[in-house]
């Protein structure tokens, strides 16, 4: 019986904290790049991965996918047993296209790994309702199956049970037409006490399954979580908590402690009422409570063990902020890169081993669909294009975190040398134009926040021409007054005869 809830509560906010961090519903967490650094400034290509990009968050977070309740399951059996595994597959619903996701529960699968430990086959068994195998299977089931399920309701609802084959092509030739030119074979098989019956042969372009696991140790492949790593707290968490209930309950109705010569044969204990016999005519009590244990000692114990689960579950990581509010930009910066150094060896090999064939799998899916925008001409002439995953999720950006930090320690520095010698020079080492946007970049300022360098480059050609202006109307009335004493000099000078007209005039023009 579980008497503290303490493991349960951290895993649903160790979910909530992973989903935030790689996944957030809010923003566009990855985006996707070009191989070939050189394509980088072709235009063409860019837009038309950013294009790629926009359709990926398009359908995956259409409400039908159903990506964003199975993604917070597979968070939550990230966190309780080690590993979680996505199927992700067209959407078939109504003619509607698109992707539909589904979290399978670790106990439905057995998987295996390759050469170089990725995973490349998986074994599921699963159960139906007869509903729905004739939903799914209704043109390759027996009929002996169907005539059984079809017969009345009870049959209709009952479950079966069926499994699911997905493994490497040994016979591989992409030339090839049917399952042969597919990298992974897939079986279907209805599995029934008296016999197996293959429903579907068939193959995927891409393993259809994502799986993640939290950490190894070597030489194992399925995954270890926070809740594995914490159960024996969660036990102790558990016995000493049902202890404590108990020592609680004897505390607020204790036990009752009477003379075995005493003349009260029962203890009337409702309120006002009178128990005679129950003190001596010396006025001594004849009767007495048990003592029991210290019961804050209990608790302080209990909140030692919650330290330790909310600890591995990440929950003091994010604490931080909310018990020091006071703290200056640059301690958030650092206490944000010390966060991004302990989640990276855990939380970021998610973006490797879970969110990485997710995203490829979605693109296969897609293109089987024909969903995608068209590819430019000239990419489609070289055979497409390559490309990569750049993330752009707040862990991604707490890993980053070293080069926000780094960069205010150097300025930091810098300032004060300039301080001391008074010389502004130094700051001529920073280039200030490409530093800003990448540190709101890794603040995560969404860039429509930021202006454009034209528009920085405009703000900067009109403030130089205001201040121009202003200097030039400041410098207006002493450039009147000197025309004017060169006026009067030039006229007493013609008067007095020292110059001829012609002279003055040719002496101004100079």
């Amino acid at each position: 019986m579980r008497y503290d809830v303490s493991a349960a509560r951290a895993l649903d906010k160790f979910s909530a904290i992973v989903d935030s961090l790689l996944t957030p519903k809010n923003s566009k967490w990855h985006m996707l790049t070009p191989e070939d650094d050189g394509l980088k400034k072709h235009r063409p290509t860019m837009e038309y991965l950013e294009a790629v990009t926009n359709a990926l968050f398009k359908y995956r977070y259409k409400p039908t996918s159903g990506f964003v309740n199975q993604n917070i399951q597979n968070w939550m059996n990230l966190g309780a047993f080690g590993s979680g595994c996505m199927f992700i597959d067209p959407l078939d619903w109504n003619g509607e296209k698109g992707l539909r996701y589904r979290q399978v529960p670790m106990g439905e699968v057995y998987y295996k790994e390759n050469h170089q430990g990725q995973i490349d086959t998986m074994l599921r068994h699963f159960w139906l309702t007869g509903r729905q195998a004739m939903q799914k299977y209704r043109a390759a089931l027996p009929y002996d199956f169907i005539g059984k399920v079809s017969t009345n309701a009870a049959t209709m609802e009952a479950m079966y049970r069926f499994l699911h084959c997905v493994r490497p092509q040994k016979d591989y030739d992409r030339k090839l037409f049917g399952p042969k030119g597919f990298p992974f074979e897939s079986v279907h098989v209805l599995y029934q006490e008296s016999s197996r019956t293959v429903l579907q042969e068939g193959g995927y372009r891409s393993f259809p399954y994502a799986v993640s696991r939290y950490k190894q140790a070597p030489g194992e492949v399925y995954g270890r979580g926070p809740a594995m790593d914490v159960l024996d707290a969660i036990k102790t968490l558990n016995a000493m908590k049902k202890t404590l209930l108990k020592q609680g309950h004897r505390a607020v109705d204790p036990v009752i402690l009477a003379a075995d010569d005493g003349v009260i044969d029962e203890i009337n204990l409702k309120p006002g009422a009178i128990n005679r016999g129950g003190m001596n005519a010396e006025g001594k009590p004849l009767v007495g409570v048990l003592p029991i244990g210290n019961v804050n000692i209990g608790k302080e114990l209990l909140d030692d063990e919650r330290t330790v689960i909310n600890d591995v579950f990440l929950l003091n990581l994010f604490q931080i902020l909310t018990e020091t509010p006071e703290m200056t930009a640059t301690e958030v910066i650092e206490r944000t890169r010390e966060k991004g150094i302990l989640l990276a060896p855990t939380v970021g090999r998610q973006e490797n081993e879970y969110l990485g064939p997710l995203i490829s799998r979605e693109i296969d899916v897609l293109i089987q669909q024909g969903l995608l925008p068209p590819m430019p001409p000239e990419l489609a002439a070289q055979g497409g294009v390559s490309y990569g995953i750049r993330y752009d999720s707040p862990l991604s950006r707490a890993m980053r975190a070293e080069e926000v930090s780094g960069l205010l320690r150097t300025v930091e520095s810098v300032l004060t040398i300039v301080n001391v010698t008074q010389n502004p020079e130094p700051l001529d080492w920073f280039e200030w134009d490409e530093i800003v946007p990448d540190v709101a970049g890794i603040q995560g300022v969404p860039r429509k926040r930021t202006a454009k360098m034209e528009k920085v480059m405009a703000v900067r050609q009109q403030s130089a021409q205001a201040q121009e202006g202003q200097q030039q109307a400041s410098e207006a009335p002493g450039q009147a007054a000197l025309m004017k004493a060169s006026s009067v000099a030039q006229d007493t000078a013609i008067r007095t005869g020292q110059v001829t007209p012609a002279q003055a005039k040719a002496l101004a023009q100079q």
